[in-house]
């Protein structure tokens, strides 16, 4: 039996050389690509990559017209792309029928050199004639609010239980005009000294006491703290933050654990009435998107994250914001990220971010391209190069680069922003909603499950059959741009989705009570400096204890 090409491949662009296989595909299958018969010659995973057409020995493999491995031996029609770390890894989990040895070898990542005489300073994209509104909770000290809720942060980790446990005893009751009291419970800064990621984590503590979803918000600190309330108040000023403009106190925990959790209570309760407010009209400006991925696959960089992307840019279109992230997810993607750009300097600036993230990862013994995970690499996604290209498609072709900041730093203005992060997705996310994003969209291959306490997360699934597995986890299913659904089509009715969402629609995530904050770790250097050494590297960056992360020492060793 002979299979239409088309309903069982996608090529990402026209010209590429390989093709990303829809379903698995047994050995003997035959495809038509036009007059052309393939036939497969292995068994190939949904999600990987097969020949379309004859690459000599050496000869570069294309997805989005990029490199991203070389042909190790002649290619035919039908040949299963294997690297040797996908073939290790399908092995490990027991696919049968797989090449006896692996049939290309991935490109070596080079760094990226910038030609500023070519960089093309572009015009964002076109603002819409009549802007959109939706309903949400107008707020007299900047943009208003998708959700208005009472939030309950603590400093360090230490706080994490109490916090919970507050928060949980002040929801037993429902209060008309707010969402809910939330805990804001993250792991970090619970060692006895000032951590190295101090700086991080003041960022977001302060960016969300001052966030547009937050009616009213306490600070819970305890003795002893290695970041305490006087701190974060310290940074905003340090930062010029504005004043925190909503009910808000800051509490230090004194006694025991009951004595305590009902004196913050009564601090919180009376401003339950006050904080009550009724939705109305606000312009779609107000709008800031945080894009996100986790557990990508093969099919991320052609569903999920251009749906994203494209509805990213209708926001902006409408005078809104939309922020990329994750700074090791775009290593490889660089050229793409930086196709339109607002000026020299935000490219520059951008360059520096990954820059700097490869320097952190030297300090760890460890390179770039060991970012995908095993999970990554078994659903296709080879190397860093697949993964970033098909990442950094939560970039429209049409959206301009307009700012680059810092990890949680308040966003500049409207239009395309990329934000220094980690590729730990809830991490991640944590930074964009400090610097303001009042939504997040989430895409997801494996089916990752996430939600933030007080910001909806909109979750996009890559394909149908995961979305029909998870269909009261997902909330959009991109999958069915394979089965036929024009792009134009699936933006225009996610993007009604986002403005309902954010008007008070309740999220799938949100009505399953999913819930979790992380802060960019603290990457603690604990050892392996002699270790290096013996590698033969010749030169480290190490942090020095309990110091500010951009103070760094270089350590220089001989190779042995």
């Amino acid at each position: 039996m002979t299979e239409d090409f088309a309903r069982v491949a996608v090529l990402p662009e026209p010209g590429d050389n390989v093709a990303i296989v829809t379903r698995d595909l047994e050995p003997g299958t035959r495809l038509q690509r036009g007059d052309r018969e393939i036939v497969v010659a292995h068994r190939v995973l949904e999600g990987h990559r097969v020949v379309v057409d004859p690459i000599p020995d050496g000869q570069p493999l294309l997805s989005w017209s990029t490199p991203f491995a070389r042909a190790h031996g002649d290619l035919a029609p039908g040949d299963y792309v294997c690297t040797p770390t996908s073939l290790e890894a399908l092995r490990a989990r027991g696919v049968p029928d797989l090449p006896a040895s692996h049939t290309a070898v991935n490109e070596p990542l080079t760094p990226y050199r910038l030609d500023e005489s070519s960089l093309r300073l572009g015009e964002q994209v076109e603002p819409v004639a009549r802007p959109r509104t939706f309903l949400g909770y107008a707020r007299p000290h900047g943009p208003a609010g998708t959700r208005n809720f009472v939030v309950v942060v603590g400093t360090t980790s230490r706080s994490a239980a109490f916090v919970t446990e507050l928060a949980r005893r002040l929801s037993r009751e429902s209060h008309p005009g707010v969402d809910g009291v939330v805990p804001v419970a993250h792991t970090e800064a619970g060692e006895d000294e000032r951590p190295n990621n101090a700086t991080f984590v003041l960022a977001v503590l302060a960016g969300f006491l001052g966030h547009p979803n937050v009616g009213a918000v306490l600070l819970v600190d305890a003795p002893g703290d290695a970041i305490t309330a006087a701190d974060v108040q310290a940074f905003m000023r340090e930062h010029r933050h504005p004043g925190i403009a909503v009910p808000h106190a800051f509490f230090s925990r004194t006694g025991a654990f009951e004595a305590d959790l009902s004196a913050a209570a009564r601090i919180v309760e009376p401003w339950l009435p006050v904080v009550a407010q009724e939705r109305t009209e606000c312009p779609l400006s107000d709008l800031k998107i945080a894009l996100q991925c986790g557990g990508s696959d093969a099919f991320s960089g052609i569903t999920a994250n251009p749906l994203a992307g494209g509805v990213a840019a209708e926001v902006v279109r409408h005078g809104g914001a939309a922020v990329l992230a994750e700074t090791d997810e775009l290593i490889g993607a660089e050229g793409y990220v930086l196709e339109n750009v607002a000026s020299v300097e935000v490219a520059r600036r951008f360059l520096r971010c990954v820059e700097s993230f490869k320097e952190r990862v030297g300090w760890h013994g460890h390179t770039a391209e060991g970012n995908p995970s095993g999970g990554n690499v078994y659903r296709g996604l080879y190397n860093i190069v697949l993964k970033s290209v098909g990442a950094a498609r939560k970039r429209d072709r049409r959206l301009r680069l307009d700012h680059v900041v810092d990890y949680g730093e308040p966003l500049p203005g409207p239009g395309f922003t990329f934000m220094d992060s980690p590729g730990n997705d809830l991490e991640s996310v944590a930074g964009e909603v400090a610097s303001g994003c009042n939504m997040v969209f989430f895409t997801t291959g494996n089916g990752s499950i996430t939600n933030f306490p007080f910001v909806p997360t909109l979750k996009f699934v890559t394909t149908s059959a995961r979305y029909a597995l998870l269909h009261n986890e997902m909330d959009v299913d991109a999958g069915r741009y394979l089965t036929g659904t024009p792009m134009p089509d699936l933006i225009a009715e996610t993007f009604d989705l986002t403005v309902r969402t954010a008007s008070g629609k309740v999220s799938a995530g949100e009505l399953a009570g999913h819930s979790q904050v992380s802060i960019w770790r603290n990457w603690r250097q604990s050892g392996p400096v002699d270790s290096l050494a013996r590698q033969g590297i010749s030169s480290i960056y190490v942090l020095l204890p309990n110091s500010n992360e951009r103070r760094i020492r270089c350590v220089s060793y001989c190779r042995p």
